[in-house]
């Protein structure tokens, strides 16, 4: 026994392994890439196969055993104590329909490997900036990618969800079997089941221009506002962000970068190149450009637009959705995180376009009058609560006025105001009363809990 939980029948009904406190894959297991308050199960099951998922939910529901769903363990905002912990990232079979443009996601592919799989066939998916993210889990909380002002988010893409609900049942949810759960997978997170693998549309997209301009903020102090600006009148097809940050004075950062406050211009550009470079030269025009890596590149070589870190690390954010950007707020905010008490990445991602725009079948994705997105994003090394307090001071200027809040970039313990904020209003009670039909024993532990009350 462990906990709750009686490994002898778990382990006699499955094909995976199951792992115990001290077995060698447990504690990695729990972790995943966001290690701030990792899992702490009475048991992991490293799933081999649908069936597994199958056995671990109806387990779970037949004895009341909390259940968390892991693949690649980015978005975890509360680690479950005690209970099942279901780990999906042994999932990674992506099969690619290049006449019908689709491809089938299994639940832990990353979109490396969807983007990589699309490739051959001048295919792209509606992917993220940080291609090591798991595809499934991105798409559930909507899914705001390097294409989305030209396409969308990365919901309005999907044409087929399998899912297992709390009561066993492996369902097929597309616009005409199972509606409800149809609408509410896409943009609703993972409060509904454990889904094992989606039908997304592809686009015909095999090369962008994009790439990043760096520029010192304290000698340039107006590129925010001069991007924002710039984003007043930009087609569909450029999608673009700004991300800050201090680079520590060490060698193994670029000399141009190390021991200055930071900000990058990140842009995508889904056009013509020579359009796309007309559109970016007057950002070269904000001030001395420290680093210029702006050009054409395969979609397979998307992720060096953001260049995130893909080493493993702890950390919290807070993000807003705002209807416009001002030059005060964003000087008032440049200032604020350069001088902070803890590092503090900001982020400013530009939507509306397609985002703004209805899908065909309507989903779950909340906010799309939405223009901005506003993020604060602190690694913790030993007082999260401190970290919190930081960004409670430079977000709030931004409230008064707030659209909403981005469930898919907050990473941290959210009260339940908060976690109605992703949702419009009556989105929000219909998920709600979806959640209590589909699991009334809340056995499901969702990264993002819709408040049934």
């Amino acid at each position: 026994m462990a906990g709750m939980i009686d490994v002898t029948t778990l382990r006699d009904e499955v094909h995976g392994q199951v792992l115990l406190p001290g077995d060698a894959g447990f504690d990695a297991a729990c972790g995943g890439f966001q290690l701030l308050d990792p899992h702490r199960p009475d048991a992991v099951l490293a799933a081999a196969d649908e069936h597994d998922v199958r056995v671990a939910v109806t387990f779970a529901a037949d004895r009341g055993v909390p259940l968390a769903v892991q693949a690649t363990g980015h978005g975890r905002n509360v680690g479950l104590d005690g209970g099942l912990l279901l780990s999906t990232g042994a999932l990674t079979e992506v099969r690619v329909d290049p006449a019908a443009r689709t491809a089938w996601v299994s639940a832990g592919a990353t979109w490396r490997q969807v983007i990589d799989a699309t490739a051959p066939y001048g295919l792209a998916p509606l992917s993220g900036s940080f291609p090591a993210l798991g595809a499934v889990s991105y798409t559930l909380g909507g899914g705001i990618g390097l294409l989305s002002r030209r396409y969308g988010f990365a919901a309005d893409h999907v044409r087929q969800l399998d899912v297992v609900t709390p009561d066993g049942r492996l369902r097929h949810a597309t616009a005409d079997t199972e509606p409800d759960l149809y609408w509410g997978l896409r943009g609703g997170g993972g409060n509904l089941g454990v889904v094992t693998g989606m039908r997304i549309g592809l686009l015909p997209v095999d090369r962008v221009h994009g790439g990043s301009l760096a520029f010192d903020v304290d000698k340039n102090p107006d590129v925010l506002a001069g991007w924002w600006r710039w984003t007043r009148t930009l087609p569909d097809e450029m999608t673009s962000a700004v991300g800050m940050l201090g680079y520590p004075d060490l060698p193994m950062f670029p000399a141009g970068l190390r021991g200055r406050n930071i900000a990058k211009l990140q842009l995508c550009w889904c056009g013509p190149a020579e359009a796309g470079e007309r559109l970016i030269a007057p950002l070269r025009e904000l001030g001395e450009c420290v680093q210029d890596t702006v050009g054409e590149l395969p979609y397979t070589e998307s992720g060096s637009i953001f260049a995130e870190p893909e080493r493993a690390h702890p950390y919290r954010s807070s993000p807003v959705l705002v209807s416009d950007l001002d030059a005060d707020r964003l000087d008032a905010l440049r200032r604020d995180a350069t001088t902070a008490s803890v590092l503090c990445v900001v982020g400013i991602r530009h939507l509306g376009g397609a985002m703004a725009r209805p899908p065909q079948v309507p989903n779950a994705v909340g906010h799309r009058d939405a223009e901005y997105l506003v993020t604060v994003l602190s690694p913790v090394d030993s007082d999260p609560e401190a970290v919190t307090a930081v960004h409670r001071r430079l977000m709030a200027p931004w409230q008064p006025g707030a659209v909403g809040r981005p469930l898919n970039f907050s990473f941290g313990p959210l009260a339940p105001d908060q976690l109605r904020a992703g949702f419009e209003d009556g989105d929000g009670r219909r998920l709600a009363e979806l959640r209590a039909r589909f699991d009334p024993r809340q056995v499901l532990r969702p990264h993002h809990p819709v408040p049934t009350a």
